[in-house]
Order: structure tokens, then C-alpha cells, then sequence
């Protein structure tokens, strides 16, 4: 296939190097900003193609060596080659663009980053499995980043937790020798402070040979092995008969204790526990809560943020869509001796304008939505007693347009915003930013 010589101008949303030939974009992978490169059409497009570097003629001074030896095959990643400074600085302008592009609206101060440790970070993923007859074996590992049809052929990862991480390839080992090989298309894990969790699906059952294999691998390993054969309200622990997952989340102010959170392995937690700790007390200094505050915290989950909050706070009512997250955050509430924290369930992408909670007045409000963001929220809320709000956002477009909403709408000020480095080498930016009026 021909070749060409091209300067890359721009990096794209998931971190490709961006250039355009004959006028068309391309999208180049392993590719950053400013570097020439000699590259190769790997699939057209009708209005882009997708490419990749045969030759670096000019590099970046931002390049570095990537850790993982599997950089570039497997898609989990996309950023390695990037040094950690740029890295931020490319998810700031990203934030910052989508600011001004879509909510038409800037931050009056610009929050300095949130990092942590870039490294084993990930407690929380999917793994996918599949028995590649060419190969004569089972490969356990995230999408190809060329072909996400394919699983990457990994034997370790370095972002994932580190009891896990290294073991990649053991569990490929595992599955290959069961009975049941073709049959586990997934083994999801979850890690709690002191206990990683891995839930095999599998779509028919398991043999006694089977399940004392993964007993066994769990109890060599230290892993808590769960199974699943139908959706996920068939996920039950193999081994050991009650294993626990939990974390805690250390209170950033001496006069309030801790808060410990338990889950179920695929309940919905912050992937990176490091970052999560640190937005949390970045949240708690741009909330500023107080003893007689009202707070409402939607897309509330375990009660993430609403436990922490209810330790300061005369009220704070956490409203969630999935009604088993919200009765595991109440058992958490009382596990944790709070009294004054309310759940309850509602689906936030349809109209709750006449629900108890959204009647009543707030003094400050949490939102904390999934990709889609809050605009549905925002069509009913906030009533005109809210005076100070704080959006965690997963995705910028969707919070540069409930931004504008928020700013044009409902007559907030854009106070302060900034990124949190929660997926460390990859190009996915989470962000926070606080509104006042």
C-alpha cells in the first residue's frame, strides 16, 4: 500500500496523531504532535482514513519509551508514548476547547490537575477471552488497538492493579486448560483494599474439574472468584463462600472520620482508588459544606460522594437509576453510623420534576452523570435557593453543554474548573468544575 511523508498537526479525542492528505484527515496512531512521519493507509473512510507510522523521520521532545511491552497492539492505552506533563496539558486543552466550542463559557480560574500514580492504577476493568485456533491457545487481554475485533495478545499489563497485572498471561494459561475454554467470553475484576475479585462469565456450565481449577487459581493467587452465567444478578462467589470487597475513603479533615465503602464486583466504582481519595478532597473544598447545608448529590451510586458529605452536612438526599447500588449505598450509610443520609431511586434521564426529592430546596447540589451528562436534570433543577453546585464530568462535551445550560439557563458563573488524570496514558479526560450564583 503507498506511503506518505506528513507532519502531524494535532492529536484527536483518543490520542491519535491527526494530518490531512490531498485534504482528507487522517488519523495516524502512535503519532504525536509536531512529529514528520512516513506513514500507511490501514483503512479509508469517506470522510477520514485511519493510518499508521511506518517510520518516525522528526520526533517529539515529548516522546518517551513506553512501559508496557504490548503498547501499540493493545488498545488499552494510547498514550504511553507521551510524557505525563504533556499528557495533562493535552486533556487540559481538550477541556478547554470543548469550553469554549460548545458552552460557549471559560473558567474564571483554572484548577491545577489531579494526578496520582500512573501506574497499576486500574482497579476495575473487563477482560476479554477468546480461543484463537491459529494461535493453539486462549488470550486474555483488552481489544487490539488496531482491530478491537480482536483481542490484544498480552501477557502482563502495567496499569492494572498490581496483584492482577502481572498475571495476564496466567489467566490465559487457566482458561486454556478448562473444559469449558470456548465458553468464558469475559472475566471482569474488581479490587477493593484488600481483596481483588475476578468474575468468570460463562455460557454454559461449569465441570468439577472446571471450578477446582479456579478454586484453586484463586487460592494460589490470593483472588476472590466469582462466577457468572446469566446476567449480572447471577454473579455468586465461588471461592471463598463470602468473600468481602471494600475501600475506604480517608476524610480529608481530621474532625470527621473515614467513610468505608462495600461493593459487589461489578457495582459501579471509581476506577482509579488513588484519584478517587484526591477528587474527593478537591470536591469537599469547592462543595464546602456545612453544618446546616441541604445537598442533593444525583447519580449518587454506592454514595461515593453522598457519605462524605452527610458527615458535614444537616441533609443530603443521593439519587441513583439502579436500585441495587442505591440499597448498597444505604447499607453503607448504616454500616457507617450516618443517620442522615436519604437514597433514593429514580432514572435522571426522564422527567423527576414531581418527585419528594426534586421539590425541595437545596442549598448546593453534586452531579456526578454518566457520558450523557445532566442535561435532563437541568431542565427541572436547580431551583433558585441553590447557590453552589459541582459537576464531575467523564466527558467534556457533555459538560461543556450543561455549562452553557447552567451559565445562560439558570444565571451560574463558571468559578472554576480543571482535569483529573483518573485514566493515566489513555486519552479519556475526567474533569470537575464548580458553579455559583
Amino acid at each position: 500500500m503507498k506511503e506518505f511523508q506528513a507532519t502531524i498537526t494535532d492529536l484527536s479525542h483518543d490520542g491519535k496523531g491527526v494530518t490531512r492528505i490531498d485534504g482528507k484527515a487522517v488519523f495516524v496512531s502512535g503519532a504525536l504532535l509536531g512529529e514528520d512521519v512516513l506513514l500507511r493507509i490501514r483503512k479509508r473512510h469517506r470522510h477520514y482514513d485511519e493510518a499508521e507510522v511506518v517510520e518516525l523521520l522528526k520526533a517529539s521532545p515529548h516522546r518517551v519509551e513506553p512501559r508496557c511491552r504490548h503498547f501499540g497492539q493493545c488498545g488499552g492505552c494510547s498514550l504511553q508514548h507521551l510524557d505525563a506533563e504533556s499528557q495533562i496539558e493535552v486533556k487540559q486543552r481538550v477541556l478547554k476547547d470543548n469550553f469554549e466550542r460548545i458552552g460557549k463559557v471559560s473558567p474564571a480560574l483554572w484548577l491545577p490537575p489531579l494526578t496520582d500514580d500512573a501506574w497499576g492504577y486500574r482497579r476495575k476493568g473487563r477482560l476479554s477471552v477468546r480461543q484463537v485456533a491459529k494461535k493453539g491457545r486462549v488470550l486474555v487481554g483488552f481489544r487490539e488497538e488496531s482491530n478491537p475485533r480482536f483481542v490484544a495478545d498480552i501477557s502482563q499489563c502495567e496499569v492494572v492493579h498490581p496483584a492482577l497485572g502481572p498475571k495476564i498471561g496466567l489467566l490465559a494459561e487457566l482458561v486454556g486448560g478448562m473444559d469449558a475454554a470456548t465458553e468464558i467470553p469475559q472475566i471482569e475484576f474488581a479490587a477493593g483494599d484488600d481483596t481483588v475479585a475476578l468474575v468468570f462469565r460463562h455460557m454454559s456450565p461449569l465441570s468439577e474439574r472446571d471450578q477446582a481449577a479456579l478454586v484453586a487459581f484463586g487460592q494460589q493467587h490470593g483472588f476472590a472468584i466469582y462466577l457468572q452465567p446469566g446476567g449480572i444478578s447471577s454473579v455468586h462467589p465461588l471461592w471463598p463462600e463470602h468473600p468481602r470487597l471494600a475501600f475506604r475513603i480517608p476524610s480529608s479533615d481530621a474532625a470527621f472520620d473515614d467513610v468505608e465503602l462495600e461493593f459487589r464486583p461489578l457495582d459501579f466504582v471509581q476506577v482509579n482508588a488513588g484519584m478517587n481519595r484526591r477528587m474527593m478532597a478537591r470536591t469537599m473544598e469547592l462543595l464546602d459544606p456545612q453544618p446546616n447545608d441541604r445537598v442533593l448529590d444525583l447519580f449518587c451510586g454506592l454514595g461515593n460522594f453522598t457519605l462524605p458529605i452527610a458527615r458535614r452536612v444537616a441533609d443530603v438526599v443521593g439519587v441513583e437509576g439502579e436500585h441495587g447500588l442505591v440499597e448498597r449505598a444505604a447499607e453503607n450509610a448504616a454500616r457507617n453510623g450516618i443517620t442522615h443520609a436519604r437514597f433514593e431511586v429514580a432514572n435522571l434521564f426522564e422527567d423527576q420534576r414531581h418527585a419528594a426529592w426534586a421539590k425541595q430546596s437545596w442549598d448546593k447540589l453534586l452531579l456526578d452523570p454518566p457520558r450523557a451528562g445532566a442535561d435532563k436534570v437541568l431542565e427541572y433543577l436547580p431551583h433558585k435557593d441553590t447557590h453552589r453546585i459541582v459537576y464531575v464530568s467523564c466527558h467534556p462535551g457533555s459538560l461543556a453543554r450543561d455549562a452553557g445550560i447552567l451559565v445562560e439557563k439558570h444565571g451560574f458563573r463558571l468559578s472554576a474548573a480543571g482535569v483529573m488524570d483518573m485514566f493515566p496514558h489513555t486519552a479519556h479526560v475526567e474533569s470537575i468544575a464548580l458553579f455559583e450564583r
